[in-house]
């Protein structure tokens, strides 16, 4: 059984990319919040804020043919494979520039040319397509890898189990990744969960290794992803892995996430996973300029896309009815 992982420093190549990534999804994020304060961004959307991490380590370990799958709270999964700010927030704020031309929204961000298969609204429903994916690229021999991203509340889900089960048995090129944030939206996971730890205690059932790891830590996540991508593209099967790790808000704009303690959020606060990062790579030998050009360049860039957003127009209405049938049209219905 393994209860945690270590990782060695990286080289610091890597460490600046890992670092890239992760200043790339905070500044998205928060600028999504902001144009959300200014009504720019109508309906609701799912930050990440805090969880970071994940996203980055598993982006980095990637191959750029593999595919993604992830939750509403997609933002950072979807920035990481390569998908421009421009296209994210432009799709947050429902304009043309956006990933689907704003008809998607926060919660469907799509980009099958960069492996990006969905987020999905519904609660568990990606982890059996997942299984489909990887079970294509299997049947291809195409080395491809599946990765799907789900939070912990998911793991009372049926759709858990039977992609896991399926998984499994038939050895597939898939690596499912809990990002266990404490919370299934407002419940604590633990009021509602048989075992300790929703996602790793059950992996034995299915013949999986029991993995748990400090999702707050970059080097950490990107060995285990590297570890577990590398083993299901060579056929050894599936991985379960459990991330720990928190989201800095409430689950959603809508929520002031005030169940949560007051130390418990200053706590988590503290392991901020940039923060950690920044820290360590001062004291690996990163110089602070070359930080501090990352964190400026990552600014320049989310303050470019946000302009190019805010002056693109809305979707035009001859676009309504495409995407919505298999041949692209309503044409059939006629």
């Amino acid at each position: 059984m393994v209860a945690a992982h270590q990782a060695c420093a990286p080289e610091k190549d890597l460490q600046c990319e890992l670092y890239q990534h992760m200043q790339a999804c905070r500044v998205l994020e928060q600028r999504a919040y902001d144009l959300f304060m200014e009504n720019l961004i109508k309906g609701t959307s799912h930050l990440a804020l805090g969880q970071e991490a994940i996203a980055a380590g598993f982006g980095a370990a990637m191959r750029d043919d593999d595919y993604t799958f992830c939750t509403y709270r997609g933002h950072n999964h979807t920035l990481v494979r390569g998908v421009s700010m421009t296209a994210i927030l432009g799709e947050l704020m429902g304009r043309e520039c956006g990933l689907l031309s704003g008809k998607g929204g926060s919660m469907h961000l799509m980009d099958v040319a960069k492996g990006v298969m969905g987020s999905y609204a519904i609660i568990g429903a990606h982890l059996p397509m997942a299984a489909g994916a990887a079970w294509s690229a299997q049947y291809r021999n195409s080395g491809q890898v599946a990765v799907c991203f789900f939070g912990d509340g998911t793991t009372n889900i049926g759709a858990f189990h039977e992609a896991l089960n399926f998984a499994a048995i038939w050895d597939l090129p898939v690596i499912f990744v809990c990002e266990n944030n404490l919370y299934m939206e407002y419940t604590p996971i633990g009021d509602v969960t048989a075992v300790e730890n929703p996602a790793a205690d059950r992996a034995s059932a299915y013949g999986l290794e029991r993995v748990v790891i400090d999702g707050n830590d970059a080097d950490v996540v990107y060995a285990v992803a590297n570890k577990a991508i590398e083993r299901a593209r060579a056929g050894e099967g599936p991985s379960l892995i459990e991330a720990q790790t928190y989201r800095h808000g409430g689950h959603s704009r809508a929520d002031p996430g005030k169940y949560r303690p007051e130390e418990e959020v200053a706590a988590w606060k503290r392991r901020d996973p940039i923060k950690i990062y920044r820290a360590r790579m001062l004291e690996n030998g990163v110089n602070e300029s070359d930080i501090i050009a990352i964190e400026a360049a990552q600014l320049a860039r989310v303050d470019k896309a946000a302009e190019a957003a805010k002056n693109s127009g809305p979707p035009p209405l001859e676009i309504a009815n495409t995407d919505v049938w298999a041949d692209g049209s309503s044409t059939w219905r006629n």
